[in-house]
Formats: structure tokens, C-alpha cells, sequence
């Protein structure tokens, strides 16, 4: 996972509660919103976009790199995003293929969601 740093105090406690995951199909990702703040992002693709990939439009997407804000680290918020999202593609019927080395170690963790995965 990546941090962008923005130079704000770290804020207090934060909970799941307190997020908000939607998705931002004009720039493919997912957005994790504390408040008014964007604090976090799930870059992901459509395959047919990608080149050397087979698959069909809406067949399979590929989730590319989850960030989140440096001062809010270590707080779970990557874990929320990630799995928001890949509640959101079960909903849709897309197959994922985790490229982000963060969506894999989240997956490891969580192996409900290893049905959607598409093998490397």
C-alpha cells in the first residue's frame, strides 16, 4: 500500500462507522471518504482496456493500487476500502484480479472474497 503525505496533523480515533466507500468510475477507483475528506483510493481497470488481457468488457477488472493518506495509516482504513470494493464487484457479477500487492495480503487474510479472484 502507498501513503501520499500531506502535511495535516493526524487526526483522533477513527472508525469504520466514520467511512465512507463510493465509487468514481470518471477516474476508476474507489474513494474512501472520512467526512469531507478523500483520504484514501482504489485504482482498478477494465481488462479490455489493459493490453496482453483477454477478457471481454465488464468480464474481468483489475484492482491496481490502493492508497491511502500518510496521516491516516495504520488505522485499518486500507482494509475498509478494499473490502467495500470487492463487496461492491460481487454485487456486479466482475471477476478481480488483484494486481495491488495490498488487495492480495487482504484477500490472504479474508478468503470469502477468493471466489471472485481471477488467477495471475
Amino acid at each position: 500500500m502507498d501513503h501520499i503525505p500531506n502535511g495535516s496533523e493526524s487526526p483522533g480515533s477513527v472508525t469504520a462507522a466514520d467511512a465512507r466507500v463510493l465509487d468514481n468510475p470518471a477516474h476508476e477507483r474507489f474513494d474512501l471518504w472520512l467526512g469531507d475528506e478523500l483520504v484514501g483510493i482504489l485504482g482498478y481497470r477494465d481488462e479490455d482496456d489493459i493490453p496482453g488481457f483477454t477478457a471481454g468488457p465488464g468480464e474481468v477488472v483489475a484492482f491496481m493500487h490502493t492508497v491511502v493518506k500518510e496521516d491516516f495509516g495504520g488505522r485499518g482504513l486500507a482494509a475498509i476500502l478494499v473490502g467495500e470494493a470487492l463487496g461492491s464487484a460481487r454485487e456486479r457479477g466482475w471477476k478481480v484480479r488483484p494486481i495491488c500487492t495490498y488487495v492480495r495480503r487482504y484477500v490472504a487474510s479474508n478468503p470469502a472474497h477468493l471466489d471472485i479472484l481471477v488467477a495471475e
